[in-house]
């Protein structure tokens, strides 16, 4: 399985990366944010109990299945004001 996995906001800023591609197996977007906070440092701020993602360009919770050819995007909740 291949993923485009995008990085957007605070997350940009603090992993120096917009995006890259994960092969791998992820029954789900936890899973693959599970894989990316194994890295450690930076990383950890993925563990955010509010962060927010999405799965093809459509806002989803960590539980969403992925398949083969997605593109996931995590980043910080946005506020308004």
């Amino acid at each position: 399985m291949t993923l485009t996995v995008h990085f957007y906001a605070r997350y940009r800023e603090t992993l120096g990366l917009d995006s890259e591609k994960i092969e791998g197996v992820f029954s789900s977007v936890d899973q693959l944010r599970v894989h990316l906070l194994q890295r450690g440092g930076d990383w950890s701020v993925l563990a955010e109990l509010n962060l927010m993602c999405a799965r093809n360009q459509e806002l989803c919770k960590l539980n969403e299945p992925l398949s083969d050819g997605d593109e996931v995007a995590f980043f910080p909740p946005v506020t308004g004001g």
